[in-house]
């Protein structure tokens, strides 16, 4: 919203001096005075004090006792014209009227409105110089030319001194402008600072409601791929074990895998905790941790995963690696619950811009669209294995794709956006 420029105003109208209330009274009584004493002896004193009285009731009238009046332009016009037509007689009757000059420089700056405020100057300093210049003769040249003279000594500086009172009140007038202007700005920005508080409150608080459900989220994965993942491996282990009968060494071999799943569990759970990097990636690269995942892998279920890499091998950005170890162990764990397959492929694929893993076995596949839409599907599954993978790998901006048919095999395949470390650093 704008601040409004004020509208053209009679200058300190609005405070009305006692000088300005008293002093064209007080020069009228003087100048009255001066006129019965110098008129006393000659004629005419009677016209002389007619126009006295008209001078003072005209002022007492339009201007003392109608303040509302002063702020009429037009009423003030008619007034000051009156006037100086009431003096221009006095004057040219009895030049000591010149003396009553200053009342009207005061009702000219004070009630009048430029630029008639500058006519108004200078009638008044036409007036006093008339006045000042009476007793010069003006039927000569040299007459006329000094009356000239005496009357633009008048006129020249009042006028003068009108200009520059007028271009400091315009600069005034700006300089209020401003600041106006300004409190308004400050207003307005005091207000956008509260509104901008508010915001920054309310979003900090979804920040925290976000990063606690970030957390939330990357724990139920986390326990997902380490807790839940190791029971199950557990739980088929020991009922393999059970299985085996008589048969001490296969019991021995099952009961041992059981208790090495244990250890690894354990392991990773406290690696998620701590938000560590899982424990495979510690010490090798991707393409080397997913072969010994897939090695592990192989030897617990008695089924081999052929590992295949493209592209330059290099290493990434600790989330980008930890989600696609994570998700290559999911799609893992599904083959070994669900699929009943003969053969299993893992790839990863390095590019340019972009890594890619791939995992697809041949076993019994099922219906995309029969799976419910949190994924669910098996008996142990829990139906958190596609989310937590989808979620890992959306959250890195990449995408995820199941494909899968009944009788045709399973195909999951995650790409995400790679930066290398060192140009991550």
């Amino acid at each position: 919203m704008s601040v409004p420029a004020p509208r053209p105003r009679l200058e300190a109208r609005e405070q009305w001096p006692p000088v300005v209330a008293v002093l064209p009274y007080l020069l009228v009584a003087i100048l009255t005075a001066i006129t019965v004493a110098q008129r006393r002896s000659s004629g005419g004193l009677t016209i002389d004090l007619a126009l006295c009285a008209a001078a003072a009731l005209w002022m007492l009238c339009m201007v003392t006792l109608r303040p509302a009046a002063r702020e009429s332009p037009s009423a003030m016009a008619v007034f000051f014209t009156v006037l100086m037509a009431v003096l221009t007689v006095l004057v040219v009757r009895d030049p000591w009227w010149g003396f009553f000059a200053p009342a009207g420089y005061l009702y000219a700056f004070r009630l009048i409105l430029w630029p008639w405020r500058l006519l108004g100057v200078a009638a008044v300093a036409v007036l006093s110089g008339t006045a000042q210049a009476s007793t010069m003769a003006r039927t000569t040249l040299l007459g006329v030319v000094i009356y000239l003279a005496v009357v633009a000594a008048n006129v020249l500086p009042m006028c003068g001194f009108a200009w520059f009172a007028r271009r400091s009140g315009e600069q005034n007038d700006q300089r209020e402008q401003a600041l106006r202007e300004a409190r308004e700005a400050n207003r307005r920005l005091e207000a956008s600072l509260a509104e901008n508080a508010g915001l920054h409150e309310r979003l900090v608080a979804q920040a925290r409601e976000a990063g606690v459900m970030d957390e939330r989220q990357r724990m139920a994965r986390e326990i997902h791929d380490t807790l839940a993942q190791g029971l199950t491996g557990i739980i088929t282990q020991l009922q393999a074990a059970e299985q085996a009968g008589e048969d001490a060494a296969d019991w021995r071999r099952h009961v041992t895998a059981a208790t090495g799943l244990a250890r690894e569990s354990l392991t990773e759970a406290r690696r998620s905790v701590h938000a560590l990097r899982p424990e495979p990636l510690e010490t090798a690269r991707l393409s080397e941790a997913l072969t010994g995942v897939a090695g592990r892998w192989s030897a617990l279920h008695g089924l081999a995963v052929e590992v295949t890499t493209t592209g330059t091998a290099r290493p990434m950005e600790r989330e980008v690696e930890v989600a696609l170890l994570r998700t290559a162990q999911e799609a893992l764990a599904n083959v070994a619950r669900h699929a009943g397959a003969t053969r299993v492929g893992v790839t990863l694929s390095y590019m340019e811009n972009e890594v890619a893993l791939d995992v697809r076995d041949d076993g019994r596949g099922f219906d995309p669209a029969e799976v419910p839409a949190d994924g669910a599907r098996g008996e142990t599954g829990g139906g958190f294995g596609l989310i937590a993978m989808r979620q890992r790998i959306e959250g890195l901006a990449g995408t995820l794709q199941v494909e899968s048919e009944p009788g045709l095999g399973t195909g999951v395949s995650a790409c995400v956006p790679a930066a290398s470390e060192e140009a991550s650093a």
